[in-house]
């Protein structure tokens, strides 16, 4: 599976970005959608994931500021993210899988800064 992420980029605090990943390959094995994100000096961390059958979840500190989607027939997974905070700078992860049997997948990392 080949994950291949866009969207990233420098917008001020306050504004809004939207990040896509796409998945190709064997995308029969992919249940799990989501995205992580690290930030310098810090461990990567869960931002949201959506399982393919809609379920969310969000970090406690993106939870009414950023939304993820999945379009399952466009095998893509999107995050909307408003109300941006400079601790919101990070490499964004997109990441997808099957928990349950170990699949995981990761795409190259997009860049989103935000200035204060």
């Amino acid at each position: 599976v080949q994950l291949q992420a866009s969207g990233g980029g420098l917008v001020q605090a306050g504004g809004s970005l939207r990040l896509s990943c796409a998945a190709s390959g064997r995308i029969f094995s992919i249940n799990v959608m989501g995205w992580y994100r690290q930030a310098p000096g810090k461990e990567r961390e869960l931002v949201s994931v959506i399982t393919s059958g809609g379920s969310t979840s969000y970090a406690d500190s993106v939870k009414g500021r950023f939304t993820i989607s999945r379009d399952n027939a466009k095998n893509t997974v999107y995050l909307q993210m408003n109300s941006l905070k400079y601790e919101d700078t990070a490499v964004y992860y997109c990441n997808a899988g099957d928990p349950e049997v170990g699949i995981d997948y990761w795409g190259k990392g997009t860049q989103v800064t935000v200035s204060s």
